[in-house]
């Protein structure tokens, strides 16, 4: 079966003085890591909902010039037997180019034929 793999990790930006600047260089920072030899991982911003008001927004955050910004991983996995397998590769997979974060998979879906 083939699935898609869904990894947060936290990255960390540094000398930012808001939120935009943070998410571009956070983004490029993460896809110079991935290119050329991983080029297949798709990454982007989370989104986290408003617990009172429940509209979606970016997550990150900058505090006296250092930015956390959750980033989502998102790369297929082909001809495995289960959601397990396709997790574990693509942790692997991700984990190669950035060996110095922690990954989280956040959503494993069985991809439509």
């Amino acid at each position: 079966m083939d699935y898609t793999a869904y990894l947060g990790a936290a990255w960390i930006v540094e000398d930012v003085d808001d939120i935009e600047d943070a998410i571009s260089i956070a983004v490029s920072e993460a896809g110079k890591c991935l290119n050329p030899d991983k080029d297949y991982v798709e990454v982007e911003v989370d989104l986290i909902d408003c617990p009172a008001c429940g509209e979606a927004f970016d997550s990150a955050m900058v505090y006296a010039g250092t930015a956390l910004v959750g980033l989502v991983f998102e790369i297929n996995v082909y001809n495995v037997e289960t959601e397990e397998h396709a997790a574990k590769i693509a942790k692997q997979e991700v984990g190669e180019a950035v060996p110095d974060k922690k990954l989280e998979v956040m959503n494993v879906v069985e991809k439509e034929e």
